[in-house]
């Protein structure tokens, strides 16, 4: 049996049992609730009607969150010739080189572009890579030609994300220091972006439930159907 801390038994005690919280009320009491010393991540936890087993009831695709996700994102990119230029506002950029230090250990980076003409040089970096999460991919949005605007969107909010084993995407979609009205247009953007990519395999039910939490808060659960209408 899981054991809570006495300051975590409190805060549950101002959550009413099985009530369905419209978004904004969520994020306003998630946002009263926190009492830590640090800045709390605001997170959804969506369960989805999908079994990812199925490659067509598999999701992962990127969203743009309009108020930004207020972490700092250091990006390299490996590319050559005249794309090295267009680099230019990435934290690290590089070719062969910058391929030789990663082989090497060097993984001081959040997010890797890639251009798809270095592809065959980065595929032998996938053990490296993959496990972490850094292996550029088309559907990531981390393979393109178009450095320039690839840099900017993820250094302005831009997030990939991908159903888990079980079905479930768990998306950070802000601060907690941010206003109330900047994490609901987040959380709008990302169930936006669910909803418009949802899987051709996907029969019946789509959304099961979503729950908001922060990282040392408790979770939420939200009323979908008020979710959707903040969508209309």
């Amino acid at each position: 049996m899981v054991k809570h801390s006495r300051r975590f038994r409190e805060i549950l005690q101002k959550i009413e049992k099985n009530k369905l919280y419209n978004p904004i009320q969520a994020i306003e009491l998630l946002k009263d609730l926190s009492n830590v010393k640090f800045v709390e991540t605001m997170e959804a936890h969506i369960v989805l009607g999908l079994d990812p087993k199925y490659a067509d009831q598999q999701l992962r695709s990127t969203v743009v969150l309009p108020k930004g996700t207020g972490k700092k994102v250091r990006i390299a990119v490996i590319t050559k010739g005249e794309k090295v230029s267009e680099a230019a506002d990435a934290d690290l950029v590089g070719s062969e080189d910058l391929i030789n230090e990663i082989t090497s250990g060097r993984l001081d980076f959040d997010k890797l572009i890639a251009t798809p003409d270095v592809m065959p040089l980065i595929a032998k970096l996938g053990r490296i890579l993959g496990p972490r999460g850094l292996m550029p991919s088309p559907k990531a949005g981390t393979v393109t030609f178009d450095v320039s605007t690839a840099i900017n969107q993820f250094k302005s909010g831009k997030l990939e994300y991908r159903v888990d084993r079980s079905g479930v995407l768990h998306v950070p979609f802000g601060k907690i220091n941010f206003s109330a009205s900047d994490l609901l247009a987040n959380l709008i953007a990302l169930y936006d972006s669910v909803d418009k990519n949802r899987p051709s395999g996907s029969k019946g039910k789509y959304w099961m439930s979503v729950y908001l939490s922060s990282t040392m808060g408790p979770s939420i659960q939200v009323d979908i159907n008020s979710l959707k209408e903040c969508v209309l």
